[in-house]
């Protein structure tokens, strides 16, 4: 079963409609990564009634990085979500922000070395 993936950074205590505005952001692109770098993956997760999505929890921006290094550096469909122009004190500034890792879709047992690292949000 293909999954997407959405890693939301909890050091930012984002309340949860701007949690989920994010994990979104990190969904579709993600998505879009894939129609370029696997459009067969792609196409069979909207086939698979738009497929399964997980959302997960990083610790802070370091961590958040690493994951999209390893993705990357494996040619897994990625994307890195920057906020900006926005202001929610006090992390939420307007200056530019990255708040997510979109990855997938994938199987899980392609992602599962990088999301292991994560918990699920709660």
């Amino acid at each position: 079963m293909l999954r997407l993936y959405a890693i939301v950074r909890s050091d930012l205590d984002m309340p949860p409609g701007k949690l989920a505005a994010q994990a979104g952001h990190a969904f579709l692109d993600a998505f879009f990564a894939a129609q370029r770098l696997r459009p067969q993956y792609a196409a069979a997760y909207c086939s698979d009634s738009h497929g399964t999505k997980v959302t997960l929890s990083s610790s802070n921006l370091d961590q958040l990085l690493r994951a999209e290094a390893m993705a990357r550096s494996e040619g897994l469909p990625c994307a890195l979500i920057t906020d900006s122009g926005h202001v929610l004190p006090p992390y939420f500034d307007g200056n530019p922000i990255i708040t997510a890792l979109g990855l997938g879709p994938a199987l899980r047992s392609e992602v599962r070395h990088i999301t292991k690292h994560f918990a699920l949000v709660r």
